[in-house]
């Protein structure tokens, strides 16, 4: 009884709260300052038709490396966490039931599709909506579809830790190296920004987007390969 008026009462303050933020919201008649700059100088300065992008991977990298190190300590904790749990070797898939035909059948058609989706997010994430992190979650989704139609599959963590860690080193030197050369961290003109809205134009962003998709999927599938072996165990 207790428990169900604490519940109750916290789904109250939730319904005022929100409807104290609805009620009082007002939408900005104009840009503030800090987007009226990013609106009027991301052509200019940094050549990349896809503004977001823009921004969370040039003006804002820094907290853009702080997300991908969360998300790598998070796939950390859970292969430390769960490590003692994982199956014992020749154990691989003894306490699944096999999928259905049409699981298998459909994830063979659609994993190449997924990651010719996720290359095409990855390779054009400053031309157009997409980027690193989506790209990077499309590819990790065709993995957890490969672990649905095949439980007792096993992907080579060796591999995707090679993966992970590369991309995040090469990622953070291309932040270095536009310090040394173009004067800021991850500052995009360590190479030239090219025609605006060509496929190789908007200087490095390209290459820091597929970095850090390749960061980021790697990462997430860490994470569902270690979530999936616990079930064998």
């Amino acid at each position: 009884m207790t428990r169900n008026v604490l519940i109750a009462g916290l789904l109250v303050l939730l319904g005022v709260a929100f409807w104290t933020l609805t009620m009082g919201y007002a939408p900005d008649a104009e840009l503030n300052r800090t987007a009226a700059y990013y609106a009027q100088n991301v052509g200019r300065e940094i050549g990349a038709p896809n503004v977001v992008t823009a921004i969370i991977i040039t003006w804002r990298g820094l907290d853009t490396l702080g997300e991908v190190t969360v998300l790598f300590l998070t796939s950390s904790i859970v292969a430390l966490v769960l490590a003692q749990s994982k199956a014992p070797k020749g154990a691989s898939g003894s306490g699944f039931l096999p999928s259905g035909e049409l699981l298998t059948t459909g994830t063979r058609m659609l994993i190449p599709l997924i990651a010719l989706l996720g290359a095409y997010v990855l390779a054009n994430g400053h031309l157009t909506p997409g980027g690193g992190f989506q790209g990077g979650a499309i590819l990790a989704s065709g993995v957890l579809l490969a672990l649905l139609a095949d439980p007792g599959r096993r992907f080579g963590h060796a591999l995707i830790a090679r993966i992970e860690s590369v991309a995040g080193l090469a990622y953070v030197g291309l932040g270095l190296l536009g310090m040394l050369i173009a004067g800021g961290f991850l500052d995009n003109k360590v190479l030239p920004l090219g025609q605006f809205g060509a496929m190789l134009s908007a200087g490095i962003i390209p290459i820091i987007s597929v970095l850090i998709g390749l960061k980021v999927g790697s990462e997430f599938a860490s994470i569902l390969s270690s979530l999936e072996e616990t079930e064998d165990a």
